[in-house]
């Protein structure tokens, strides 16, 4: 670390200058709080007299405190910190992440004592560290930690009703715009302005989330989305007084240019054990005091000035209280500061004596401060409003011993959405295409793949299906094995990245052929994603083989395969089934096989088939039950409502099905899966096969943001009386996610991003969700 050159303290002279400057109510300069910060004695005690004023004039007698529950949804961090005990290697914990039954159990036991604030506090992107990390995001399914902790802010919110605030640490303007829905308020430690103290030989050196420029820029993309926003200075870690005042100044010009800073924490540093720094000096009273005090100058009577109560003893807290504080953070009935566990927090009801003995009241607030919970605009998402308005009363601090409660969908509600028309369709398409915008962005994306339907022969007698044929049917057809290789060429010199199978049963095919199709494929092309085979037909090959699920899926997975579709899942309520396809697969089986796919690592696509026999209730049962299987595997990559092809259905034609779903309600369909999904799966594609390019163009504004595949060539829907099978070419597809004004973008199977040079030929490939590695 670079040496300062012996700074020169502020004269006594210089100190009382400043002061007078404070009192009288005038402009400071970064040298006259550089010398409030000197200011001690009876110095100090002018400086406090001052602060307790500006507080008195902005906020009154109040001084509130957030009842919370803390979250340290990870341990593990990708920095250094010289003075950190939260973060921890691998080996020293249980488990690299909380998981989601854990973060719950504390949400849900702080909600019964009253909290209303989950604090979500973790190390910054630990799997950019820790391989085990990446590994325990990769095997349920998300791509980040800050996938997951969005994930989670969701569930607390849904299920407890307590109000995330999220301190994940730096973060980039796109990702602060996903987690502003999920979350009412974030924050993010400035710590310090001073880039010297991450030089080497200094307390940050070696973190480079710690940097303040990157810190700093965090903080400003906060208050560009309007995000109501916490942050502080970490008093005695290094810096010098000069640097101290920077700090103050940085935060309040921030502030001044975007109105979005809800408090200032002036944070003492606590030397600990087992530290870098164990040895290091901690600031003296008066110097935190000052440092307080000058906080509070510095950013005005309207300022919300922080301090821990926990970092203090009794008599300190009431010093605290006359250098001009008015809020002493979260304070827990029921978790540690596990960013500081050696210091636990005061009774509550021990605060309020100590506050009340300095003439001041204490109240509960919110997570968000009432500032912006009063003036939503443009501060709070639109989900945000009403779990945030269910626990504040009307001077927009806490309501007093109110509970928290979850608000999980009812099916009574889903049931409503399936009802919407005219306007509140329209609403409804909106609301689910916000999401669609939160969860994903304005990509529209699409796979180059080649459907493969490699037999029609089939002897299970679906109602609904015009594919089947018998063997002695003119238009039945088994391809050979070179055949099929023929195709996946073909399908490599078109640019495919995919190639999907699914076939008929056929009932003279062995088991061991779904092993040979693999081998086939990957001799043509080793390369290729082989996404192949429902549910249907790995029962079927894992019956002939006389083996379980999980050996004949493990069996495919060495052959090659990459992921399985999620159809035949039809409706999974077995009365509709048994209408539909005789019970050839009950729903609980299809479960057990998707399921088992997931432990295994091989992903899966989730499929809904509608309007024949059904109704919006077997709807809501289906999409609850994907919901609750992607909720414990992750393994789902995206939900694709497939809307019934009646014209030569043999169920329609003997008049037992209706003919097929009207397009409003495939519009309510991919809407209301859009938003029963969100936290859940995030992508909702809409066929184009089944639906034609323009009203799929609708449908991607309604929630949606996926089309599909090329195909090359289609045989299912077509034979059942669609008229858009056959195939699109990319430059069609990107034609048309243009046309509604959104960004095409090619993907994989598992929603990487593919990127290709004019020709064609592919430059690279990212996988943005990785293949699961099992869980067991």
């Amino acid at each position: 670390m670079a040496d300062v050159a012996s700074p020169v303290a502020p004269t006594p002279q210089a100190v009382r200058r400043a002061l007078a400057r404070a009192e009288a109510g005038k402009a400071l300069s970064v040298a006259e709080v550089e010398a409030l910060l000197a200011a001690r004695g009876g110095d100090l005690e002018r400086l406090c007299a001052v602060a307790r004023r500006l507080r008195s004039l902005g906020r009154g007698r109040v001084v509130t405190y957030s009842r919370k529950v803390f979250v340290p949804l990870t341990m593990l961090c990708r920095d250094h910190c010289h003075y950190c005990t939260f973060a921890k290697p691998p080996a020293r914990l249980e488990s690299p992440y909380l998981t989601p039954e854990e973060v719950l159990e504390i949400a849900e036991a702080g909600r019964r004592l009253g909290c209303k604030e989950a604090l979500f506090t973790l190390g910054d992107r630990p799997e950019d560290r820790y391989p085990v990390a990446r590994a325990w995001l990769e095997e349920r399914g998300y791509a980040s930690t800050l996938d997951y902790v969005r994930a989670m802010a969701i569930r607390v919110i849904e299920e407890t009703g307590l109000l995330p605030h999220l301190n994940p640490g730096v973060m980039s303007y796109e990702e602060l715009a996903r987690l502003k829905h999920v979350a009412p308020s974030m924050g993010l430690m400035l710590e310090t302005s001073s880039a010297r103290l991450a030089e080497r030989g200094g307390p940050h050196f070696g973190s480079p989330d710690k940097h303040p420029a990157v810190r700093l820029r965090t903080i400003e993309d906060a208050g560009r989305l309007a995000i109501p926003f916490t942050t502080g200075i970490l008093v005695g870690i290094g810096e010098t007084l000069r640097e101290r005042a920077e700090s103050l100044l940085a935060i309040r010009e921030l502030h001044r240019r975007y109105r979005h800073i809800q408090e200032v924490i002036v944070q003492n540093f606590r030397a600990k054990p087992g530290t870098a720094m164990q040895d290091a000096p901690e600031p003296e009273e008066e110097e935190f005091l000052a440092a307080v005090a000058a906080a509070r100058v510095v950013l005005g009577p309207q300022a919300h000035v922080q301090a821990p109560p926990n970092l203090s003893d009794a008599a300190m807290q009431r010093r605290l209280l006359d250098a001009g504080i008015d809020d002493w953070g979260g304070v827990s009935p029921l978790t540690p500061d596990h960013v500081n566990p050696e210091r636990p927090w005061p009774a509550i009801d021990l605060l309020e004596a100590r506050t009340a003995e300095a003439g001041l009241e204490l109240r509960e607030r919110l997570t968000i401060y009432p500032e912006f919970a009063l003036r939503p605009d443009p501060y709070l998402a639109g989900k945000m409003r009403a779990p945030v308005a269910a626990l504040m009363g009307p001077d927009g601090l806490a309501v007093p011993g109110r509970v928290p409660s979850g608000v999980p969908w009812q099916d009574e509600q889903a049931l409503a959405l399936f009802r919407a028309e005219g306007p509140a369709l329209e609403a409804l398409c909106a609301v689910a295409d916000g999401l669609r915008a939160e969860a994903v962005g304005e990509e529209v994306t699409y796979v180059v793949n080649r459907n493969i339907n490699f037999t029609n022969v089939c002897y299970v007698g679906c109602r609904f299906c015009a594919f089947a044929q018998r063997e002695v049917d003119p238009e039945s057809y088994t391809l050979t094995l070179e055949e099929v290789a023929e195709r996946v060429r073909e399908a490599v010199d078109y640019g495919a990245t995919e190639v999907c199978m699914q076939g008929g049963i056929h009932p003279d095919l062995p088991g061991s052929f779904y092993l040979d199709l693999l081998d086939t494929v990957k001799a043509a092309a080793p390369d290729i994603h082989i996404h192949a085979f429902s549910p249907m037909e790995i029962m079927n090959g894992a019956t002939r083989m006389g083996i379980s699920f999980r050996e004949f899926l493990a069996a495919c997975r060495e052959h090659g395969l990459g992921t399985i579709p999620g159809t035949a899942a039809e409706i999974l309520d077995d009365d509709v089934r048994w209408l539909l396809t005789k019970g050839k697969l009950p729903a609980d089986t299809w479960e057990e096989i998707v399921r088992t796919a997931h432990e295994l690592g091989i992903r899966s696509s989730a499929t809904i088939m509608f309007g024949h026999v059904d109704a919006p209730p077997h709807w809501v049962f289906h999409i609850r039950r994907i919901g609750r299987i992607q909720a414990d595997t992750g393994g789902f990559t995206e939900f694709v409502p497939l809307p019934f092809v009646h014209q030569n259905a043999p169920i329609y034609l003997a008049g037992r099905a209706r003919p097929g779903a009207t397009f409003e309600e495939s519009r309510r369909m991919h809407a209301v899966a859009r938003i029963l999904l969100d936290g859940l799966i995030p992508n909702v594609q809409v066929s184009w096969v089944k639906l034609g390019m323009e009203a799929s163009a609708l449908i991607l504004r309604g929630g949606a943001n996926d089309l599909g595949g090329t195909l090359m060539e289609e045989t299912i829907s077509r034979m059942a009386g669609a008229e858009w099978g056959i195939r699109k070419d990319p430059w069609e597809l990107e034609a048309a996610i243009r046309g509604i004004g959104r960004i095409p973008a090619e993907r994989t199977t598992t929603y990487g991003r593919v990127r290709r040079n004019a020709s064609g030929e592919i430059l690279d490939v990212a996988e943005a969700v990785p293949a699961l590695r099992g869980a067991r």
